[in-house]
């Protein structure tokens, strides 16, 4: 591919240009805990890294199901990079859209950029002082943040008096970057699957965060970019982007399968894996489910931006998305599930491309994103009973 053509690629063309790369550093990566130079260096080569940012930043702003598609390519090769792509992606796009134009740019210059940050929770707090907040606490699952130069907290706000600060009628919730130096890193990414992630946890005591680099970024009053992926918002985000880890991790699976039985004799059978119909009809039905999970995402992420689009993106087709997400983990969990029951003992086999991908998919099943809450808040909003709405 010459440069001009490389240029005009598809983020999703150049994700499954770097699959080579990315496959054969894989199990390296899992016995590392953390991706090889070389695809950190293939990830900013091929511009993956900034495809949700903004275009007034030098970002892609590429349509939401575009980039359901390129994690779904990088997961197919590894499912921890896929992880990393999705993460620092969304912490990128939606840390910048609600930021001052300047402060964003002079941290998200250029295609070697990323982000990283923990999972919110209670053992942190953010005191509100004259030019920006004081910030204490510890922060776990911060994937691929072992790449990347800034990394960012969310913490919940307090007066000095220790009283919940209050903003645009309600409290005051932000998201805190600052320099991964200045934050104490504990390496303790000890886990079954997506080893390569390297999701360490992270703390900081007392570190002043300039009112520039705490964005709400949650919040509509803040939000500076009023493109579609920036109505959408993260949890959607998010949602969208490790679906497709999960949908591709699952196809590569799924074709793993696929080609095991096109010449292995079973030790138990008495027909080859070819012919035996309870194999075909296998693999047929979980090809029909991952391709109809997969097309309901595609469809749910296109009404979605469409409508945030046309500034008319409702409660509806936000469940519509949610359900969509959360079913397609779920189904590309089971199908992943399916093709290392049926490659049977070659699955356990270091050797063989199963077991890696086996366990990435089973600490992806394990993310929130893929909950049975989420589905069953779904089918209250449908039904029209009393509902708490969340993570859409």
């Amino acid at each position: 591919m010459d440069m001009q053509a490389h240029l005009n690629a598809s983020a999703p063309e150049r994700a499954r240009a770097l699959q080579p790369l990315i496959d054969a550093h894989g199990a390296e990566m899992d016995r590392r805990r953390e991706a090889t130079p070389e695809v950190v260096e293939g990830l900013f080569q091929e511009d993956l890294m900034r495809l949700l940012l903004p275009k007034s930043l030098g970002g892609q702003e590429i349509h939401l199901v575009d980039f359901c598609k390129t994690t779904e390519a990088v997961g197919w090769a590894d499912g921890s990079i896929g992880w990393f792509v999705n993460q620092s992606n969304v912490c990128v796009a939606t840390s910048a859209a609600a930021m001052p134009h300047a402060a964003a740019a002079a941290i998200f210059n250029g295609p070697r950029t990323g982000l990283a940050w923990g999972s919110k929770n209670g053992n942190s707090k953010a005191i509100r002082v004259a030019g920006g907040y004081r910030l204490t606490g510890t922060w776990s699952y911060g994937s691929g943040m072992r790449h990347t130069t800034w990394i960012g907290a969310h913490s919940a706000v307090q007066n000095p008096d220790g009283s919940p600060h209050m903003r645009y009628g309600r409290p005051d919730d932000r998201t805190f970057l600052f320099l991964k130096e200045k934050a104490t890193e504990i390496d303790d990414w000890q886990v079954l699957g997506l080893r390569g992630t390297g999701s360490d946890t992270y703390s900081v005591e007392d570190l002043f965060i300039p009112d520039e680099h705490a964005p709400a970024r949650e919040a509509a009053e803040e939000r500076r970019e009023k493109g579609p992926l920036y109505v959408i918002i993260s949890n959607l985000l998010y949602a969208t982007g490790f679906c497709g880890v999960t949908l591709g991790i699952a196809r590569r699976l799924l074709e793993e399968y696929t080609s095991l039985a096109r010449g292995k004799q079973s030790r138990a059978g008495i027909t080859p894996m070819a012919r035996n119909h309870v194999v075909q009809l296998d693999i047929g039905k979980l090809e029909a489910r991952l391709s109809a999970a997969r097309a309901f995402v595609h469809e749910a992420a296109t009404q979605a931006y469409d409508a945030a689009a046309a500034g008319t993106l409702g409660l509806d087709l936000r469940m519509r998305l949610r359900l969509a997400t959360t079913h397609a983990m779920q189904e590309a969990t089971d199908v992943s599930v399916a093709c290392y029951r049926g490659a049977g003992t070659t699955a356990i086999l270091d050797s063989a491309p199963f077991e890696r991908r086996f366990r990435d998919a089973m600490s992806a099943s394990q993310h929130l994103q893929g909950m049975n809450a989420h589905v069953e808040m779904v089918g209250r909003h449908l039904i029209g009973t009393e509902n708490v709405v969340q993570w859409v």
